[in-house]
């Protein structure tokens, strides 16, 4: 049965060597690594390469469920697409495959898990956002144009259209710069 290894992380800081080295020792053939939200499978390029290449009797191998994915809905559908295909999947910590009876059930459970730990992170960075807020440290992402730079343009005759097009910016960005500009009048 050929084991193939996914690995994942959602950043660029993190680090995927743990993974793949797991991976490695599970005796996975052919491992595909990607830096992606778990929050959903869409995005997800290497997952998606791996799932139109599974045939039956192959299984697919990850370090923890979290890295398959954080929603119950997407582990689920994924292990009833696993299963259509004859494939099954394997966690490896905890040791768990649903290639047994019980291993669909223990899935289902962790994936709960998983998307309960997704809501927690999900409610700490909005305290944490707000607690910022609160203490005047967080204002949110810096402008990156200037309001009297986009209301040179529109006093110029640009179209706001135009405007956010040039300045690679939304039109509401325009609209609020321009309101701005009146309120200062």
């Amino acid at each position: 049965m050929p084991r193939i290894g996914y690995a994942r992380v959602s950043t660029a800081s993190q680090d995927l060597e743990i993974q793949k080295a797991k991976l490695n020792e599970a005796g996975c053939e052919i491992i595909r690594a990607e830096t992606a939200s778990g929050a959903s499978m869409a995005g997800r390029t290497e997952l998606e390469t791996i799932l139109e290449f599974l045939r039956t009797g192959d299984e697919l191998v990850v370090h923890r469920l979290d890295r398959l994915g954080r929603s119950t809905r997407d582990v689920l559908n994924l292990v009833h697409e696993l299963e259509s295909r004859g494939a099954s999947l394997r966690i490896l910590d905890p040791e768990v495959t649903t290639a047994g009876p019980a291993g669909r059930m223990v899935v289902t459970v962790l994936g709960m898990v998983a998307d309960m730990e997704l809501q927690f992170i999900r409610e700490r960075q909005r305290a944490g956002f707000e607690a910022a807020k609160g203490r005047g440290v967080y204002k949110g992402r810096r402008k990156q144009v200037d309001d009297t730079e986009i209301q040179k343009m529109a006093e110029a005759g640009a179209a706001k259209s135009q405007i956010a097009r040039e300045l690679g910016v939304s039109r509401m960005t325009v609209y609020r710069a321009l309101e701005k500009g009146k309120s200062v009048i």
